[in-house]
């Protein structure tokens, strides 16, 4: 139920579709001739969806979130495991065309891998469900793709059953179990990073944060255009979902604070019961 609210409010609150509908709504009020009313609101949506659009508003929401988390630096310590957040695969694409097909946020697959080679002795965990069929879920799918590179899966364990970030971090911490101990690496995209730390956080499951995939190439684009419309109103949708979802897990529990840092507090770990433990557990079936 969480998901799918969730997922209903992103599509709500996507200045993407919400500038363009008041856009429309104006231009349907003004062609009623409902008063002047209706052209003040096409004006709004039109004006909006143009600002949003070639001003750098994304990059300015996006990249507090980018920063908030240091970039990961290796220190000579050895690396129990390595978890990965679901994410960089295009499931539909990759079903339809049996064809392994990566998204934009790629870098979390790549830096996994890299992470897996460097770390030859560290466990990895893929975590991420899909459509609703185990078998076909993003990290069966990058399981197999994994083995077909030459990586052996025999430390790989896959979770199958995550929909959100929440649902990501108590299905890897039950899978886990006492496996948790240690120093654990958590590989997601940098703008996402607040949001499965705090929820990693909540769970009681230790990590440290290895951000991926950034958005902006530095303080500069908060004063650089976008030349391309669509462009500046996709990366404004990501970083209004992103910021609508750390409100959203505040006050919904899964997060102890509105935007989780680095000075992270530990807190008692709760215990957990995910709706679907068998379908979570195991090693990769390849």
């Amino acid at each position: 139920m969480f998901a799918t609210i969730s997922q209903i409010a992103a599509f709500a609150a996507a200045p993407s579709n919400l500038l363009p509908a008041i856009g429309l709504l104006g231009v349907l009020i003004a062609l009623a001739r409902r008063g002047r009313g209706g052209l003040w609101l096409a004006c709004l949506g039109i004006g909006g969806t143009l600002i949003a659009g070639i001003l750098p508003i994304a990059n300015i929401m996006i990249r507090p979130l980018e920063e908030r988390f240091p970039k990961y630096q290796e220190d000579g310590r050895p690396i129990d495991g390595i978890i990965v957040l679901s994410g960089a695969v295009d499931l539909a694409k990759s079903l339809d065309r049996d064809e392994f097909s990566l998204n934009g946020a790629a870098e979390r697959f790549v830096y996994f891998l890299e992470m897996a080679r460097r770390h030859p002795e560290a466990r990895l965990v893929y975590t991420g469900g899909g459509l609703g069929d185990p078998s076909r879920s993003e990290a069966q799918l990058a399981a197999e793709q994994m083995e077909r590179l030459g990586l052996s899966t025999e430390r790989l364990l896959i979770e199958t059953a995550s929909r959100t970030t929440w649902d990501n971090a108590r299905n890897t911490k039950a899978l886990l179990g006492a496996r948790a101990q240690g120093r654990w690496v958590l590989i997601t995209s940098a703008w996402h990073m607040p949001r499965a730390m705090g929820c990693f956080q909540t769970v009681g499951l230790a990590v440290i944060p290895y951000p991926v995939d950034y958005q902006t190439r530095g303080p500069m684009d908060s004063l650089r255009p976008f030349t391309i419309v669509g462009h500046g109103l996709q990366r404004l949708d990501m970083a209004a979902k992103e910021w609508l979802g750390l409100f959203g897990y505040r006050i919904s529990g899964r997060t102890r604070s509105f935007f989780p840092s680095p000075n992270l507090i530990d807190f008692p770990q709760r215990d957990l019961a995910p709706a679907a433990t068998s379908a979570i557990a195991g090693r990769a079936p390849l």
